[in-house]
Order: structure tokens, then C-alpha cells, then sequence
């Protein structure tokens, strides 16, 4: 039987339970405790109040939707670099190629740091200059996605300062120069189709998969489709999906964050089930600088938790 979650009572579905961070709130242990609790059961949670205006955030939906809404040649002219700028096409990743028999049903946009090309920084990967759409056919897109990315970076720093409290280390300790400081931001404008998910055939909207940076924030539209697994290794896996909340981010952790914390800290499984409905959504992943040396952190070592045999440094 096709999938298809408007056919399904609303009782029936397995919704996962999340905590909610609210950046607003002036008790910061109470953050800290909530936020402690979803970073070690699941790596996900919703954070509300976070600055970002809901007006701003609907434009930005708006303008990533008349994107998506250019015709294929259009949006070819502007095909992902070496730089991992630009658009991405429906079934270009293969996020779960175990399970998936196609790419995902998706399409998505690349929008990182602005690096100018003659600046010797551009010479790293995920470093350069954007892909842009011209003024002509997409008149204020370009003023509004850098906007949009730079507010969305300073939740992200605000989410990190709760984190490294969680952590019980300096609520600074991020925002060094080596880390978060200089960052690799990146946002990605993200349209399934609507093409129905089949699970037992192969078919996804985004197939299985952990986040592989720092943290990611997610808006979405009112569709519902994400879903996580607590149990990566465990079968079978049981998939809980996550409600949109309007004007919320939903937060997870990624798989950097995982080991920088000696595996205290969660890195969930999720992926994307469409029901036929079209689903807009935006990610923004977080990573520290590029040259920025990972070590376990010593908070999060024990005699029942040693520390894992790790250093990294972010050659991405």
C-alpha cells in the first residue's frame, strides 16, 4: 500500500514527544536542563522565541518557493559547484543508498558564507562565492537569503551557548574564533515534489541519514513528512515523526557534536516520508571554522565513559 498520512487518523500517528528551548526565557538552567534532557535522549528539539521575526520568516519561504518555481533551465543555469553553491535537482542524493532504490524526491539550494573569489580564504572547500539568481528574475532574493542567513547564524551561536552550558563548559566556549566565530554556515532551500513515499519499495522525500556538523536548524511549512529514530543501531528501527510548529526551528545535533561530546550527546537518524502534498523547508547547517582542531571534551569524560579514540580537525 502507498503511503499516505492524510488517509491516517491523527491518533494514529507515532508523533515523537520533544522539548521546547524558548530563547526568551530568563531561567537559563531551566534551558539548560530541557535542553540537556533532548541532547541525550534524541539530539532534537524545538526552539521558539528565537528573534527572528514571523513576518520575515514567511518572506523568506515566499522567495525560496518562486525559486522552485522557475523552469528547469532556469535553475540549471545555477547547478551546484565544487564550492557546494547552487541547485541540486530532484533524485540528486542518495542520502540512504542501502534502502533507496532513486535519489531523494527532492530539490534543494546552496547558499553558504560569502568568500569573494580573489580572497585566498576561497581556496578551502565549502569556501568562495555564491551562486546568485539574477536581479531581473528574482528581484530582492539575494538581499533576503543573506539576511536570512545571517540571523539565522546568531540563533544558532545563541542555541550553542545553551549548549556548552548542557555540557558544563563556558557558555562562551563556541563563540571562540577558532570555532563558531568563523564558521561554515550553510543554508539550504529545500522543495519536495510531492511525490508519494513508498518505504517498503524504496521511495523517499530524504532518505535516512545524520547530520554530519555541528547543529542544524530546521523551519519548516505546515506538512508534515520528518521523522527520527532514536535507535540507530537498533532493528527494527522505529520512526517517530516530528509536528511542524509554526514559528518554531527544530534543532538536532550532528554527527560532530556526537564524538566532541565522548558520545554523551545524540545524533538521530531522520529522514522525510511525502504524503503527495508539495513541503517546503529550510535547513541551516552549522560547522566550526575550518581549521578548527576537535577534541573529546574533557566534561565529558568518566570512569563509565573513557574517552574515545578522537581528533579531528575540519577538513571537510
Amino acid at each position: 500500500m502507498n503511503f499516505d498520512e492524510r488517509k491516517l487518523p491523527a491518533a494514529s500517528a507515532n508523533m515523537a514527544a520533544l522539548n521546547c528551548i524558548d530563547l526568551s526565557d530568563s531561567d537559563i538552567q531551566k534551558s539548560v536542563s530541557l535542553l540537556r534532557q533532548a541532547c541525550l535522549d534524541s539530539g532534537f528539539f524545538y526552539v521558539v522565541n528565537h528573534g527572528i521575526r514571523p513576518e520575515f520568516m514567511d518572506e523568506v519561504f515566499s522567495q525560496s518557493k518562486r525559486f522552485f518555481s522557475l523552469l528547469l533551465d532556469e535553475k540549471m543555469k545555477l547547478l551546484r559547484n565544487e564550492k557546494n553553491r547552487g541547485y541540486t535537482p530532484l533524485l540528486d542524493e542518495h542520502l540512504d543508498p542501502v534502502n533507496q532504490i532513486h535519489g531523494d524526491y527532492k530539490e534543494g539550494y546552496y547558499i553558504g558564507v560569502e568568500v569573494p573569489e580573489d580572497d585566498p580564504q576561497a581556496e578551502k572547500p565549502f569556501h568562495g562565492p555564491n551562486l546568485w539568481p539574477t536581479a531581473d528574475i528574482l528581484p530582492g532574493w539575494r538581499e533576503t537569503m543573506e539576511r536570512y542567513h545571517r540571523e539565522a547564524l546568531e540563533v544558532a551561536r545563541a542555541v550553542a551557548r545553551i549548549i556548552a552550558l548542557a555540557l558544563d563548559l563556558d557558555g562562551n566556549f563556541f563563540d571562540q574564533s577558532e570555532m563558531l566565530g568563523d564558521p561554515i554556515a550553510i543554508l539550504r532551500l529545500l522543495h519536495y515534489e510531492g511525490k508519494i513515499s513508498e518505504p517498503e519499495r524504496g521511495i523517499y522525500g530524504a532518505g535516512a541519514h545524520s547530520d554530519f556538523g555541528l547543529l542544524t536548524l530546521l523551519a519548516t511549512d505546515d506538512v508534515i513528512g520528518l521523522q527520527i529514530c532514536k535507535g540507530k543501531h537498533v532493528e527494527p528501527q522505529i520512526w517517530e515523526y516530528v509536528s511542524p510548529v509554526k514559528g518554531a526551528f527544530i534543532v538536532n545535533l550532528g554527527d560532530l557534536l556526537e564524538r566532541w561530546s565522548n558520545c554523551s550527546f545524540r545524533s538521530t537518524l531522520h529522514r522525510v516520508l511525502v504524503s503527495g502534498q508539495e513541503r517546503y523547508s529550510i535547513a541551516f547547517f552549522v560547522l566550526p571554522s575550518f581549521n578548527c582542531v576537535v577534541k573529546c571534551l574533557p566534561t565529558c569524560q568518566s570512569e563509565d565513559n573513557p574517552p574515545k579514540d578522537m581528533k579531528i580537525r575540519m577538513l571537510i
